[in-house]
């Protein structure tokens, strides 16, 4: 994971080429595949917010880890089912949300998607030993959609930061950067009272009795 992670960090050799259309495209299935391998997608996201801007960075991110998550999904139902029910085995409160989804399916999947306690990676898994059924996985993805946009957005910022050498000694606008500050901060708080929503309605719902610690 260490590794794998250095490689994304090391992006002096490679970024110019990602910041091109065709690297654009390159970024889904490489996105695809570091969701595949159970690889935090925070950092990953926030690159693609700094290369492609909020919505072009969102667009892509989504597409990236739908495509994974179908992958580890798929994988954890068939290949990998014994390999995932011993990664899930310490991991109780994932197992609960197992049970509860085999129960409740596409509305659990949706609530535990918006929740910002439970781990995406480790989610595709436990869906993956679930009951539910692939049509409603695959809808249920869209509860993805805030924390994309979100971790998009903070990248997008932190290359605005960046230059903001340039924005102090006049060369921009500095009303251009702090709107862009604003709706960071604005996109910041909807997903917070939507994740906090979804987290109340899960407490009351089928007994998962949520906890951020999975």
């Amino acid at each position: 994971m260490l590794a794998a992670l250095g490689v994304l960090l090391d992006w002096q050799g490679w970024l110019p080429a990602l910041q091109s259309p065709l690297g654009a495209l390159l970024f889904i299935p490489l996105y695809a595949l570091w969701v595949t391998l159970l690889l935090p997608g925070v950092w990953a996201s926030m690159l693609a917010g700094a290369l492609y801007g909020t919505w072009w960075g969102s667009l892509i991110v989504f597409v990236g880890a739908c495509l994974g998550a179908e992958a580890a999904f798929l994988l954890g139902r068939t290949w990998l089912r014994g390999w995932a029910q011993q990664r899930l085995a310490s991991l109780p409160k994932l197992q609960a949300v197992e049970r509860a989804v085999s129960r409740e399916g596409l509305k659990l999947v949706l609530l535990t998607r918006l929740s910002p306690a439970f781990p995406f990676s480790l989610l595709n898994l436990a869906y993956g030993l679930s009951e539910v059924s692939l049509r409603d996985y695959t809808i249920g993805l869209i509860g993805i959609l805030p924390g994309t946009v979100m971790f998009c957005a903070l990248g997008a910022l932190a290359g605005d930061a960046a230059r903001f050498g340039e924005v102090l000694a006049g060369d921009a606008s500095p009303g251009a950067w702090w709107l862009r500050v604003v709706g960071v901060l604005a996109t910041i708080a909807v997903v917070w009272f939507v994740g906090r929503a979804a987290r109340r309605a899960l407490q009351e719902g089928p007994g998962l009795d949520q906890d951020p610690e999975v």
